[in-house]
């Protein structure tokens, strides 16, 4: 299948780069193809975000979206920054890049899927349930297109009777707008050699769970963020507790993947955080309604790579364009796809294949540069603890106001991991039920699945080192940073072995970043497969 733009993923800066090119065609009385490819069974499926949404770029994208059907509707009423403490908490005043007002409540999905109808209704072609596996080059090395996974094949790698070849889907252009950690896009950058000038990219791990409340203790409006306790002072992260429509709360936990302790979980500093009083107390008698996990891209300004190469461009969060100081990605990866789409309708004329570098320039004459440029230095200052990366965001806020001479630098997560002779192992939170969870009842509330007689996405470059590396020397993390509970040290009779559970993963791409060997390689399973996320 050959179309004029093709865009890997149907996320927020996909879609908006779809709607952009097809509006910009109308505009020009030209005929566009445009097509976007989602590996989710639907689209919205793997959309996961707190989310606190700013409406500037969709202002932009279609200014009259107020009057329509546009699930964006629960402004944001209230503010409050809590540094929390084992048994109580203290009021900070909300950092100004934190202000929201003018901002709403959203779930992200319900925005993406309501993205999409209005693409299709300018004419883009959107497929779910077909993942991109693998980019195809032309006899010059330039990007022409991907090929889909195939369909139908089993744990041993031959052909079943549901056997389905994948797909060729060829463009003049390619965007590739996959997330976070989108692995086609880590696959270029490698390739193409991106981060040549950049910092390594830095991420964290969100977990996020949805509840229904007593409307007693509901607050519509409300947004809170916590930082301190469970975490020590080494540890970067912190809380949101959104308060949206129908007695719902969105409940998250955001965990800096830098830290040390090789034995640290993540998912039981989340479990552990609800147990807090300040933050117990209001979901007494409530009911989990859904969780997720995704990772999220923290290096910010000094850790965007190069955006483009021959045959396509890196947009949204593949490229790693969130602001960790306003908690908040989804204008600026909107806005990257409409720049996107304004590049390319400048130059659709140009060869198959052509670089258009006018895209990373275009990127850098707008507001998502400046942004970005100014909150550079308050999450790298965070690596010398809480305390100093608080005071070193306030000189950067409200003495500096973002215009230091100087650019704090990023060091690869991956690389932090102490030895486990080092570190003291956490006593293990056992989950209430009501309240805590553990891992496998929270992947089922997450509507996992994934096509069990299929060859593992999850694989190991070198089978031997999970164990004679790993688990020798840092304990196994992989069994604790995983919110899914896919990776499993097992005892058999020739001693230790590494058991991956597949078929549990939520598609985080957390196991991708944080193995301290870069030993595990994630790329996508059957098209469709993963969670089925509807309201996050």
């Amino acid at each position: 299948m050959t179309f004029d733009v093709l865009i890997i993923g149907a996320g927020p800066s996909g879609l908006s780069a779809a709607i952009r090119l097809k509006q910009l065609a109308q505009e020009k009385g030209e005929d566009l193809s445009v097509c976007v490819l989602e590996k989710g069974a639907e689209v919205g499926s793997h959309i996961l975000s707190g989310a606190v949404f700013e409406p500037r770029a969709l202002d932009e994208l279609i200014p009259n979206w107020r009057e329509g059907d546009c699930p964006v509707s629960v402004e944001v009423k209230e503010d409050k920054f809590i540094w929390l403490v084992k048994k109580g908490g203290i009021n900070l005043p909300t950092p100004p890049q934190m202000h929201n007002a003018g901002n709403y409540i959203i779930s992200l999905g319900a925005l993406c899927r309501w993205l999409a109808e209005q693409a299709e209704s300018l004419g883009v072609e959107i497929y779910p349930g077909f993942a991109a596996r693998e980019v195809l080059y032309n006899e010059h090395g330039a990007v022409k297109g991907v090929r889909t996974g195939d369909m139908g094949v089993g744990k041993d790698g031959t052909q079943t009777d549901a056997y389905t070849p994948g797909m060729d889907l060829l463009a003049k252009q390619t965007m590739f707008a996959e997330g976070c950690r989108g692995s086609l896009a880590e696959d270029l950058i490698a390739k193409f050699n991106l981060r040549e000038n950049a910092n390594p990219q830095t991420y964290g791990l969100g977990i996020k769970e949805v509840w229904q409340i007593d409307p007693e203790k509901h607050h519509q409006g409300r947004v809170v963020h916590t930082i301190g306790w469970p975490l020590d002072s080494k540890t970067y992260g912190g809380s949101f507790i959104y308060h949206t429509e129908n007695n719902q709360v969105l409940l998250g936990f955001v965990t800096g993947l830098d830290y040390k302790n090789p034995y640290f979980s993540p998912f039981e500093a989340f479990q552990r955080f609800k147990t807090h009083p300040k933050v117990a107390n209001l979901f007494e008698g409530a009911t989990r309604v859904s969780y997720g996990a995704r990772a999220l891209n923290e290096g910010g300004f000094q850790s965007i790579p190069k955006l483009t190469f021959p045959g396509g461009m890196v947009i949204g969060c593949s490229a790693g364009f969130l602001n960790v100081a306003k908690i908040k990605g989804t204008h600026t990866a909107m806005k990257s796809g409409m720049i996107a789409a304004e590049t390319v309708i400048a130059e659709i004329s140009a060869k198959p294949g052509a670089e258009l570098t006018a895209y990373e320039a275009n990127i850098k004459a707008s507001w998502i540069w400046q942004e970005l440029k100014a909150v550079r230095n308050i999450r790298p200052g965070f690596r010398w603890g809480l305390i100093p990366g608080l005071i070193n965001a306030a000189l950067e806020t409200y003495v500096f106001r973002g215009k230091t001479p100087w650019t704090l630098k990023h060091h690869a997560d991956h690389k932090g991991l102490k030895k486990k002779q080092q570190v003291q192992k956490p006593e293990p939170l056992i989950p209430d039920g009501k309240l805590t969870f553990d891992r496998l009842s929270s992947v089922f509330a997450a509507n996992v699945g994934h096509e069990e007689n299929q060859p593992a996405h999850l694989t190991f470059k070198d089978a031997a080192v999970p164990v004679e590396v790993n688990y020798k020397l840092y304990g196994a993390p992989e069994q604790y940073y995983c919110p899914a509970h896919v990776y499993e040290i097992v005892d058999g009779d020739d001693g230790p072995s590494m058991q991956v559970n597949a078929a549990n993963c939520v598609h985080c791409k957390t196991c991708d970043i944080k193995d301290p060997t870069q030993n595990i390689k994630w790329v996508t399973p059957e098209g469709g497969g993963g969670p089925n996320y509807t309201n996050m």
